[in-house]
């Protein structure tokens, strides 16, 4: 059965014809730009996930790739601790064992004092001298052996 007059379905239908006489299309420029805003909003999207992608996975490879460093040393490297020289004392007896010739062991002098070479009289073109100075410290610390030399081969 027909519907008795409903005014709520009129009020709509009177609505949908006033918004139809009155509808215009766009102007074409309009339609333009709207679609130009599209486009390049897709495009930046596009180019920020690639380099998203791109940086993702440098950085995963760079991750997993076998032989990079896990830990970085230090840019300056701590000095290590001075050793503190202490002196050495030198024997005051002369040596007990002699060759037999008669003539003193290199370094030696005849009465068992150490000797020391005389100084440089000509001066040095590169500018460091190789042979010891008078009152240089001693190159080793060690005091000297008593013992026989070793004919073992050196390790």
């Amino acid at each position: 059965m027909p519907e008795p007059h409903d005014q709520l379905r009129s009020l709509f239908q009177e609505a949908a014809s006033t918004g139809q006489a009155r509808a215009r299309f766009a102007p074409v420029s309009l339609v333009t730009r709207r679609g130009e805003r599209m486009r390049r909003r897709r495009i930046a999207t596009l180019a920020v996930g690639a380099c998203l992608v791109f940086a993702g996975t440098g950085a995963a490879a760079a991750a997993l790739l076998p032989g990079t460093p896990g830990t970085s040393v230090p840019a300056v490297t701590p000095s290590p601790s001075k050793p503190t020289l202490t002196p050495t004392p030198v024997p005051t007896s002369p040596r007990s064992t002699s060759t037999g010739t008669g003539a003193p062991d290199p370094g030696r002098s005849s009465t068992g004092a150490p000797t020391t070479a005389p100084p440089r009289t000509g001066q040095d073109t590169s500018g460091a001298s190789s042979a010891p100075t008078v009152g240089a410290p001693p190159a080793s610390t060690d005091p000297p052996s008593t013992d026989p030399p070793s004919t073992a081969p050196p390790r």
